[in-house]
């Protein structure tokens, strides 16, 4: 039985390009997975906290340490982690802000990169001292852009900060496996926009399968 976790990180409703197409390969998928279980977060519209100082005390602490304080510090932390490790698959939805990511995803990043849960740090090894532990997952990431020329070679090339971010950060837990669709240019609108979004869906077609 395959585990999907279906993540939205845009503030928009309705008008969010990201969350409809995150909700159409969802819809997709369950029907071509029947079988298949769904969990859904919202961390656009439902936030999750930043990092604090209790939390990186909690997280540098072995939990048999753990104050009743401490517990409490890292109680969302290992919820939203649990949640993570249980899936196979990850359906993300992330808008570009400023070239990256909306705050609310970078809070949900910070919760669930930790040591001891999602990467092990084995200093003894001074040729590479972290190790992934997320393995054997595959991640389709659909973003919304109000520009475009994002990719290799193109005009905004370097003021894309989304795509490397989102490698590295995933691929240092393990997630090396990353399929990304864009909707861009959304500040045009017109016929740009909507070539971008039949081509996206066109996209999602092909991937619900696989």
């Amino acid at each position: 039985m395959s585990r999907l976790l279906h993540i939205d990180s845009s503030p928009r409703g309705d008008r969010s390009h990201s969350r409809r197409l995150t909700k159409e390969f969802v819809e997709a998928w369950k029907h071509a997975h029947p079988t298949g279980v769904v969990t859904y977060r919202d961390v656009g519209r439902n936030p999750v906290p930043h990092v604090d100082e209790p939390w990186i005390a909690a997280a540098y602490t072995p939990p048999e340490q753990r104050t009743p304080e401490l517990q409490e510090a890292i109680r969302t932390s290992d919820r939203l982690i649990d949640e993570f490790l249980a899936a196979d698959l990850y359906v993300i939805g992330v808008p570009m802000y400023n070239f990256n990511v909306p705050s609310t995803f970078k809070a949900y990043i910070d919760q669930i990169v930790h040591v001891g849960r999602t990467f092990n740090f084995e200093p003894e090894d001074a040729a590479n001292p972290y190790k992934p532990l997320v393995l054997r997952k595959k991640m389709l990431i659909i973003t919304a852009r109000g520009d475009s020329g994002f990719g290799p070679g193109e005009r905004n090339e370097l003021m894309n900060h989304q795509d490397p971010h989102l490698r590295t950060v995933f691929g240092f837990v393990g997630i090396t496996d990353i399929t990304f669709i864009h909707v861009e240019n959304d500040e045009y609108g017109g016929q740009t926009l909507a070539d971008s979004i039949l081509a996206a869906r066109t996209k999602i077609t092909q991937l619900v399968g696989t």
